[in-house]
């Protein structure tokens, strides 16, 4: 399959080297208004991939995104360079939707003029808003943002490491909004079965303070990224490509991606089936009364945040 990435920033960059690492793509074509970068980017990574399965990477423009199947789209302004790390701030990621709403109205008619049968995954900040900004533009449904998933695999390493266990036996997920208002589902995060608070609870932690720690850490935890490398990009870059490969292999993996939801009126994360062309069903979780209340308060969150864009 072909992939294109546009952006070649950090996070895209990252996008291309996960791609390449994990043989998911035949062909990764790197597109930038920066010309330079986007070459440099290719040529560096270029030259690792006889290391690896079959892969040709380059830089292009954007009529050479016809035939890639999956369109990753991480252009845009970052966090650390909108503004969008002070912890103490509601709006969080939601600062920088307009300004990248305004590269996504540049970006995305290229995208449907050279690639109109592609599936589009949506990176840039804030990726939900966006993503329905890209999906209006597309006129298809085969768009999704990566939503919360790295959100949720930090809030499982967290509880992980609180509980002294591997995060792959932790099963844990937040839901709603990539952002502040994101809803941790702790009524179903579980270790082996057993209730995640539980454990807690018998390993002899404050149950309210362990669910006070856990939610900050895993709140701000790109804040604290940045404020040590400058920008959020591996996790990201390694989620982006695994979600890549979903879609090309057509795995039916589920995962909570952010797909637009009529029901909810607004594009937000959900457990949801990710295969060919994108989100295949979604899978509305158990919740609690709160949690569902929350839920409702970021999809009201998104879909008030949607509307400041959405012509």
């Amino acid at each position: 399959m072909k992939v294109a990435v546009v952006g070649a920033g950090k996070v895209g960059a990252m996008v291309a080297v996960g791609l390449v690492y994990h043989g998911i793509a035949r062909e990764i074509v790197l597109v930038d208004q920066d010309t330079a970068r986007a070459r440099g980017v290719a040529l560096d990574l270029g030259y690792a991939a006889p290391m690896y399965p079959e892969v040709d990477v380059r830089a292009g423009t954007t009529d050479d995104l016809a035939g890639a199947g999956v369109v990753v789209v991480t252009a845009g302004l970052n966090e650390k360079a909108g503004g969008a790390t002070d912890r103490s701030d509601p709006r969080g990621r939601l600062r920088l939707l307009d300004h990248n709403a305004g590269v996504f109205r540049d970006v995305v008619p290229a995208i449907a003029a050279a690639a109109p049968s592609a599936t589009v995954m949506v990176i840039t900040d804030p990726p939900d808003p966006l993503a329905d900004l890209a999906r209006s533009i597309l006129g298809h449904d085969r768009v999704f943002s990566t939503g919360t998933v790295i959100d949720s695999l930090r809030f499982r390493v967290r509880l992980a490491h609180a509980l002294g266990v591997t995060p792959r036996s932790v099963h844990a997920q937040i839901i709603g909004e990539h952002g502040t208002s994101g809803v941790f589902l702790w009524s179903t995060a579980a270790v082996g079965g057993v209730p995640a608070l539980h454990l807690a609870e018998r390993a002899g932690h404050d149950v309210d303070r362990f669910r006070a720690e856990v939610e900050r850490a895993v709140r701000y935890a790109n804040i604290d990224i940045i404020e040590g490398t400058g920008a959020s990009r591996y996790g990201i870059g390694a989620v982006a490509a695994m979600l890549v490969r979903c879609v090309a292999r057509d795995e039916r993996t589920v995962l909570p991606v952010a797909s637009h939801r009529p029901a909810w009126g607004t594009t937000l994360s959900l457990p949801s089936v990710l295969g060919a062309g994108g989100v295949r069903e979604v899978i509305e979780p158990a919740m609690d009364d709160a949690e569902r209340a929350a839920l409702e308060a970021s999809a009201r969150t998104l879909r008030e945040a949607a509307s400041t864009v959405l012509v």
